[in-house]
Order: C-alpha cells, then structure tokens, then sequence
C-alpha cells in the first residue's frame, strides 16, 4: 500500500511476523529494565485482545452466513474430513500425553483453592448438554457472549435460507462480510503493538520464579505440545497432502500460533486464523466454518492438559493407573476437550470429572486445578498456541489434500 509517510511506506515493507517478533523483544526488554512500565504498556495488549474477541463473534457469524448464502451445488464446502481430523489429533494428543506421564510420572505439591469459585462439571453428560444447549440460544446472546456453537448454527441455518433471497440481498451480505473482513486487517496490522504490551505486561507481573516448583509438570506439559506440533500433526497433514509438511506446518506456528500464544484466546484468534486462510488460497466456504468450528471443537491442548494433570493427581495419590484405564482417559479427555469451550473455566475445569475415573476426590482434584492456575501464563498459552493453530493447518491439509486428488494442484 503506497503512502507518503515515512514510519507507515518502512511499516509496510516489513512483514507483520518480523514487527511482531519485534515487538515480543521490545516486549521483554522494557519489562526486564522496568516493570512498572511494562505494566502499564499492558494496555495496549488488553486493547488488541479486546478488539479482536470483539469482531471474532461478527466476523464468523457474517462470514459463515455469507459463505453458505453465496455456495453454489458442486461447490463442496468440506467440512467433514476436517472434523474427522480434528478429532483424530486431539485422541493422539490424549494418548500422547498418558504415554509421556507414564514415562515421566510427576509429583506436585497441591495448593488451597480459594481462588477458584466456579464448580466443575459432574460428567460428560453435563458436557454435552452444555454444548447442545449453547446449539439453541438466542442469535443476539450467542454473538454477545461469543459462543460459537450458537454463531455457527444461526449462521448456518440463515445461511440456506437466504440462497432464496433476491439477488441484490445476497450481494448486500457479502459486501457485509467484505466489509467485516476488511475492519479484521485493520486490527491485525496493530497486532505487534498488541503483542508488546502483553509481552511486557505478563513479565512484568508475573515474571517466571513462581513456576521453578512446578518445573517438571511444566516440562511435561510442554514437551507434549511440542511433540504433537512437530511431530504427530506433520505426520496427520503428510498422510493428507503426499508431501512435506513442515512448511505448512512452521507457517501455520509462525503466523497463528505466535500471536494465539500471546491472546491466549482461540476466540480472538479467529480472524488471524481466517486471513492466514486467505493468504493460503483455502476454500472459502470451507475455511470460513472449519475454523471458527475448530475454535470450539479442536482442542489437542486441552486434551494435554487434562490428561497430565489428571494422571500427575493419581501419582501424587499412590493410585497405580493400568493400561485400559489409560486409553479410558484418553478417550474421556477428547470427548471433554472438545467440550471444554462450553465450560468456564475451560480444560483446567475438567480436570475433576477425568481425576474422577481413579476415584480421587474433588476436593483434592479441584487442588490440582489451583496447580493449573498456577501454571496458566505457560500452560494456557502453549495450549491455546497449539490448538489454534492446528485448526487452520488441518484445514489446509485437507483442502490441499482434495484439491490434489482433484487435480487442481
């Protein structure tokens, strides 16, 4: 974009990934030289945070009823393979999990919870009616209070009704949708701003020494994240495309998953999801509904963070865990991961109903999720990078996958 300032032509030349690399050190090094301005620079983090979850909700609901409203017959959207995907990652997630517990079993010194005051749900069943009654809610409350299960059906189901509608109605909401898209640049090219004011903010007042206690649980937790980025989900997307997949895969980390380990919101990484999408030359109609679906449903993170901290409860309680009771757990953690969104308090609020399969208490299981607490600044970011992420490479993978199989590529 041409301009005649100077500080905006320099801006424009450097790509959004260097400014907001940039940013992360600028970030961190006013946050070591003086926290009390790191912490006020916090603002300018919680503001881009704010605007994103803000225009998210709008975003996916336009979108995806604009997409639907505009989708012609033979113009497959694809969705289902990218489910499956979701689905089969966040399993191999949980499995992957037991399987480094087991190698690496973890003691953590449990904490009061006083600090938490949301009760856990009861079970699976409490899950999943949480979600299908999210399914029903009122369109206005859903996109209020972003619950995107609700966004998407209303979205879903105005969608089909209006391929009936008059020409000029049709065109009236995809210049809506252009419109929405457009605002979403303009919050994402503040994004490095954004990502200096949360670097320097969380640094600042949290800074790393509480975490050295819970060093190994970290360790553990992280190294699973890692495994699953790096290794299980090229594997996935290998399986899907016939060739490499770590170029799609380090796009997707460097362009989604940087800015989702910052926000630490799914939500508000929707729209950096959606142009990533763009810029990747996806399907439309299939990225549009995929993604902000895998925001809610994809959960490899939260699978993760179940399952070790659930399986370090029942070591630090002498409680032997056999072999089928472990695939029992994985299978527990993915249903509830992909619930996860519907429950406040998110994975960590899971935490009891999977602790619950060894029969450890839930006063002692709502401890482990104090633990969780704890650890947030570093579990919930790693989490929340990986499952972002891997929406928007599991739809990539897919949609390359079938474009091949098609021949279009």
């Amino acid at each position: 974009m041409a301009s005649g300032n100077p500080i905006l032509h320099m801006m424009n030349r450097v790509s959004l990934v260097k400014q907001i690399v940039i940013g992360l050190v600028l970030g961190i090094a006013l946050a070591w030289l003086s926290p009390q301005a790191g912490m006020a620079v916090g603002l300018l983090g919680n503001l881009f945070v704010g605007a994103l979850k803000a225009v998210a909700p709008v975003l996916v609901f336009v979108l995806v009823m604009s997409a639907i409203a505009q989708h012609q017959k033979g113009n497959e959207a694809y969705v289902k393979p990218i489910i499956v995907l979701y689905i089969i990652g966040t399993f191999l997630a949980a499995l992957s999990a037991v399987i480094a517990s087991f190698m690496f079993p973890t003691n953590i010194i449990l904490v009061p919870t006083g600090g938490i005051d949301v009760t856990p749900p009861s079970g699976i069943v409490e899950v999943l009616k949480t979600l299908l009654m999210n399914l029903v809610a009122n369109p206005v409350n859903a996109i209020a209070n972003a619950n995107y299960i609700g966004i998407l059906a209303w979205a879903l189901v105005l969608g089909a009704a209006l391929r009936h509608a008059s020409e000029g109605t049709r065109t009236l909401i995809a210049d809506m949708a252009d419109a929405v898209s457009t605002v979403v640049k303009w919050v994402i090219r503040f994004a490095p701003l954004g990502i200096f004011g949360l670097v320097a903010s969380t640094i600042a007042e949290t800074g790393f020494g509480a975490l050295v206690s819970y060093a190994k649980l970290i360790t553990v937790l992280v190294g699973c994240m890692l495994f699953i980025a790096l290794v299980v989900n090229p594997i996935i997307v290998w399986w899907k495309i016939r060739s490499n997949p770590y170029p799609l895969v380090f796009t997707c980390l460097r362009e989604s998953g940087v800015t989702a380990f910052f926000t630490r919101s799914s939500a508000a990484n929707i729209p950096v999801n959606m142009a990533l999408a763009k810029k990747l030359n996806l399907h439309e109609d299939t990225y549009s509904i995929s993604i902000p679906l895998g925001a809610t449903i994809n959960m490899a993170g939260a699978a993760i963070t179940i399952t070790v901290l659930a399986l370090a409860a029942a070591h630090t309680e002498g409680i032997t865990v056999d072999f089928w009771t472990a695939i029992l757990l994985s299978l527990v953690a993915t249903v509830s991961a992909c619930g996860a969104s519907g429950v406040a308090g998110g994975s960590l609020l899971l935490i009891p109903l999977a602790c619950s399969l060894f029969g450890i208490s839930n006063d002692v299981a709502m401890q482990v999720v104090a633990v969780g607490f704890i650890i947030g600044v570093v579990q919930d970011s790693c989490e929340t990078a990986l499952n972002s992420s891997t929406d928007v490479l599991f739809t990539a993978a897919a949609d390359i996958g079938r474009q091949r199989s098609n021949g279009s590529l």
